[in-house]
């Protein structure tokens, strides 16, 4: 198996390349930046192609875009993304457009040379991988966008005002609302979201109520 890797990371790229070779694969790019390895590859393109998620210019999305690319240019050629946090977003955008032959790993689940070598031959044989727990994380995601697919249009605003803080009379002034409506549609988040008693009949307090709902709010936006 040929691969060629770019990582920003010298230590991180060069403990990479030591752990490959070891098992018997053969690096034959190593690159500090997507665009470096997507030209040194382009007259002949590896069996798969290791990528940071995050590299120069901007160290956002660069491995992603630097995948993309190989797979336009090489389309026999697997891409595998690797980054150090949990992230969704690029993940989805990895694995649109019915992907063959793209994988996106924790950093953290790499250092097993016998999984890396398994992710490795799956994206070579076209093969989709995708890390456990970026799996969990959408799971939980389409959870909670259906929890506040429950809520109304005029709702999702009262919960994106209490989110950033403001008062029920903060949000009546904001949305032009009487304080008794104001509080029907709090009412109506909690019950939609099901933000129940857990401290005894007379149940939580609304202050903790507010937080429950806001954070079912934050964590939604996060995962999008």
């Amino acid at each position: 198996m040929r691969v060629a890797v770019a990582e920003d990371s010298g230590i991180f790229r060069q403990a990479l390349v030591t752990l490959l070779t070891t098992v018997g694969i053969e690096v034959v790019v190593s690159a500090g930046s997507g665009d470096e390895l997507v030209a040194r590859v382009a007259d002949d393109p590896p069996d798969v192609a290791i990528l940071d998620l995050h590299m120069p210019p901007t160290f956002t999305d660069e491995g992603v875009v630097a995948a993309r690319r190989l797979l336009e240019r090489h389309p026999g050629t697997g891409v595998l993304v690797l980054s150090a946090y949990n992230e969704t977003p690029p993940a989805m955008e990895l694995f649109r457009d019915q992907p063959r032959g793209v994988g996106y790993l924790l950093k953290d689940h790499v250092t097993d040379v016998e999984n890396l070598r398994s992710a490795l031959e799956r994206v070579m044989r076209g093969e989709v991988v995708i890390d456990p727990d970026v799996v969990s994380r959408l799971v939980e995601a389409r959870h909670r966008e259906h929890e506040l697919a429950r809520l109304s249009e005029r709702e999702r605003e009262v919960l994106a005002l209490m989110a950033e803080g403001h008062s029920n009379a903060g949000i009546g002034r904001r949305l032009h609302l009487s304080a008794r409506t104001v509080e029907a549609h709090v009412r109506a988040i909690f019950t939609k979201l099901k933000i129940a008693s857990s401290g005894g009949p007379r149940g939580p307090q609304d202050s903790n109520k507010r937080v429950l709902a806001v954070l079912t709010w934050l964590r939604a936006v996060e995962a999008r």
